[in-house]
């Protein structure tokens, strides 16, 4: 499943980043990597953003960016 087909307060483990090298290093950069678990915190109000919370980081991602994480959920 992907990442934007959580609901709000959903945990997650990410299993794949389909996406291209620059934007997988920007995730890597967040802590964005396959095998991290996240929950998703937060849609925006008009759902073009989303908020997820890793580790200790909340991280905001456009629904476009979102689409590229196959996530698990937990």
């Amino acid at each position: 499943m992907k990442l934007t087909d959580l609901k709000k307060g959903d945990l997650a483990n990410i299993i794949s980043i389909n996406a291209n090298k620059i934007l997988k290093n920007r995730f890597a950069s967040f802590g964005i990597n396959k095998g991290a678990n996240f929950s998703l915190e937060e849609y925006s109000f008009s759902k073009k953003t989303l908020e997820i919370k890793i580790n200790k980081s909340r991280i905001a991602l456009r629904v476009n960016e979102a689409q590229t994480i196959e996530v698990q959920a937990c």
